[in-house]
């Protein structure tokens, strides 16, 4: 009887890790832009300065976001799921974990959850999920199930 394939298994050699910061270059880019316009729009077109600065009211939360700069994480090795963002973190033992369902919403982005043996779901927070196709790659290679659903409203 020959040993049991390696992607069949639970446990694997090296944790999979997954970071991400707030603070990237899109989104500096995309404040910066803002920012921009609504100086130009000011001094060139001679916006009324007060309206400017109530839609640059809306660019706060990712100004705020790119100085705090939180760290976001995801590990899975041999023992669990752990993840934090911020000061929110949870992690799930691979005993408990049934399937992972990945969700292609209609923006493109993807939602995780992780589907337990007592039925519960647990929802992965965004900026902690990886790239989706490295994400079921590893997953399956460590012998955790997983259902694609692509574009679905529900769920």
């Amino acid at each position: 009887m020959s040993p049991a394939p390696p992607w069949t298994s639970r446990v694997a050699a090296e944790p999979f890790r997954f970071e991400r910061q707030g603070r990237n270059r899109t989104g500096l880019a995309v404040v910066a832009a803002i920012w921009i316009a609504l100086i130009a729009a000011t001094v060139v077109l001679d916006a009324a300065p007060w309206l400017m600065a109530v839609l640059a009211l809306f660019t706060l939360p990712a100004a705020w976001e790119i100085v705090r700069n939180p760290l976001a994480t995801l590990t899975l090795d041999g023992r669990g799921m752990r993840w934090q963002s911020g000061r929110r973190s949870a992690d799930v033992a691979l005993a408990e974990l049934e399937r992972v369902r990945l969700d292609t919403r209609l923006d493109f982005s993807v939602r995780v959850t992780l589907i337990l043996t007592n039925g519960a779901r647990v929802r992965l927070p965004y900026e902690c999920t990886p790239p989706h196709k490295s994400f079921e790659e590893t997953l399956n290679q460590r012998g955790i199930a997983t259902e694609r659903h692509h574009f679905s409203l529900i769920g």
